[in-house]
């Protein structure tokens, strides 16, 4: 799966580094709430029921950025007419997305352009973006699109599969 593989090229180091952060931030969410529960401003079971709704909302998130990247994928392999074990072969050898589409690089990005204008449309219609948000977010897109599919090498953290559509945090781009 496209999650192994990530896993595979980010190493265990950087892994840890991340577990490390969660740990970090859960251990400053839970002295900040029993802070107040201390000091009268919230019960204990007030700060279950915020821990127990935060878990939820991070597990629906972590389900739908799943089926986002899947679909994002699948638009790639279908558009090539490649398996998703192959893009992620040519992906690790360093191949870019223009590389692996060939002459199929301009097909490969209307539809990657579609599939980002059709989740914008999708956040707008369902009120989690506002007009203005969605018009902004559609700026430039066949630009930043092109850019992102022949620079993309590899498999990592915000490198290759970008499947949101969105400057590369940290990268500079």
């Amino acid at each position: 799966s496209i999650a192994a593989a990530v896993a595979l090229s980010v190493g265990n180091v950087s892994l840890a580094s991340a577990d490390d952060k969660k740990i970090g931030r859960d251990a400053i969410l839970s002295n900040v709430l029993n802070g107040l529960v201390s000091k009268g401003t919230l019960t204990s079971t007030q700060v279950d029921a915020i821990q127990n709704a935060l878990k939820d909302s991070m597990a629906s998130m972590k389900s739908e950025l799943k089926t986002r990247k899947n679909a994002y994928v699948k638009v790639i392999t279908d558009t090539l007419g490649i398996s998703e074990s192959e893009l992620i072969s040519r992906m690790k050898a360093g191949e870019s997305l223009a590389t692996i589409a060939g002459t199929q690089k301009s097909a490969l990005i209307t539809a990657l352009v579609a599939f980002h204008s059709k989740n914008v449309d999708e956040a707008l219609s369902s009120g989690k973006l506002t007009a203005d948000q969605a018009g902004k977010l559609k700026e430039k897109l066949q630009e930043r699109v092109t850019k992102m599919v022949e620079s993309a090498k590899g498999l990592g953290k915000s490198k290759g599969l970008d499947f949101m559509g969105r400057k590369q945090h940290g990268k500079g781009k």
